[in-house]
């Protein structure tokens, strides 16, 4: 394996999300559950690896370096196995954190707007904190990300208005390679606050933290309890929000999307749920839990998933909602996945990927079959754990 800061060669295949490194983590799972052997597993991994895996700064989670890493750490059983790979990739981990955070601060200390991919989960210093959370969390990179994003919450100066730190400058839609639409704040799991929010949680309940932490988790659930909307079928959040609808106090949105892990109900609500456990709130607590158990009894919001994926399908409900379930303080969340397994049962996936495709139905079936925490720790990625 050669790891290089390059950015030319090809890296399709170091994706989680549908490259060989996300199929990777079925046959990891497999393997480690022994319903394999460990040569199928190898075998994805041999491929994506086959080219100079990606330590440049454009590496993120669900991509190159961090995603190799995240993978190979979830065959780590006995530890011996790609020990010394694992070794390389930490260290490359490492300097990847503190390059893109130290970038992030001086970002912060211009009072320029930032952008999805410096702070997301998917590419950004989110999905590398929750890498270093599960596979470095006494490290100084974690606590460098995780400073960084305490500074993310701070508000900015933006079209002579304070908002809030997380502001994008850039729009939403994605298509021939650029960002369009307004500048924007983002709700979702996936490229919004909630995926910070789950960071500064998870770190928090596992006693890492670092100077404001809680007060940067707390000024986060506060934003979210602003433009938390209520209808007949219980609190929901907009996607995202621009300058003329902050400007109006409400969304244009006018009903909740699709009950999904990426920008739905169940995945703001568990991020909401945990920063209120790290909060010890149990009255927001109770309130995140009650959201996601009354979009799950809505069959209009239901109706919208037309995938069994990660992202926005079954899969990522499952997962979202059985972790959500085992720390419910008053709600019987697990009285849904019954229904949710059967969907993903007969909901096809698309393609063979992790995050949309076949490999992350899988894992979230056999989940749901044995009712047992993933033997790799695959949905780690997901934050939700």
């Amino acid at each position: 394996m050669t790891v290089t800061a390059g950015v030319d060669p090809p890296w399709a295949d170091q994706s989680l999300d549908n490259g060989a490194a996300g199929i990777a983590l079925l046959h990891t799972e497999r393997a480690r559950t022994g319903e394999s052997n460990w040569s199928q597993a190898h075998t994805w991994i041999s491929r994506a690896i086959a080219y100079d895996v990606n330590a440049s700064d454009s590496a993120g989670l669900f991509l190159g370096a961090p995603a190799i890493a995240f993978v190979l750490h979830a065959a780590a059983e006995p530890p011996e196995r790609y020990q010394s790979a694992r070794a390389e990739l930490d260290r490359h981990v490492r300097a990847i954190a503190h390059r893109r955070a130290d970038a992030g601060l001086a970002r912060i200390s211009a009072g320029r707007p930032t952008r999805f991919h410096e702070y997301d989960l998917l590419y950004g210093l989110t999905g590398i904190g929750a890498l270093l959370l599960r596979t470095q969390p006494g490290s100084a990179a974690l606590e460098h990300v995780l400073t960084y994003v305490v500074e993310l919450t701070h508000p900015i100066q933006r079209h002579q208005e304070r908002l809030p730190g997380w502001w994008a400058g850039h729009g939403f839609h994605w298509h021939d390679g650029a960002h369009h639409g307004p500048e924007h704040l983002n709700f979702g799991v996936a490229h919004g606050i909630a995926g910070p929010l789950l960071l500064l949680a998870q770190a928090a309940r596992r006693g890492i933290t670092v100077p404001g932490h809680l007060e940067a988790i707390l000024t986060i659930i506060t934003w979210l309890d602003r433009w938390k909307q209520t209808g007949p079928a219980g609190a929901w959040w907009p996607e995202t929000v621009d300058l003329s609808e902050i400007s109006a106090g409400r969304p244009r949105q006018k009903q909740p999307g699709r009950p999904s892990w990426c920008y739905g109900t169940p995945g703001i609500a568990r991020a909401g749920q945990l920063a209120s456990i790290a909060l010890n709130d149990t009255g927001r607590q109770h309130g995140y839990e009650q959201a996601i158990d009354d979009c799950l009894t809505d069959t209009e919001q239901l109706r919208r998933i037309t995938d069994s994926g990660l992202c926005h399908g079954w899969a990522g409900l499952h997962q979202t909602v059985w972790h959500a379930a085992r720390d419910s303080a008053a709600h019987d969340l697990a009285q849904h996945l019954a229904a949710i397994g059967e969907h993903l049962r007969q909901t096809p996936a698309t393609g063979e990927g992790f995050l949309n495709g076949t490999a992350g139905t899988e894992l979230a079936l056999a989940a749901h079959t044995t009712n047992q925490p993933p033997a790799s720790g695959w949905d780690t990625c997901l934050l939700i754990n």
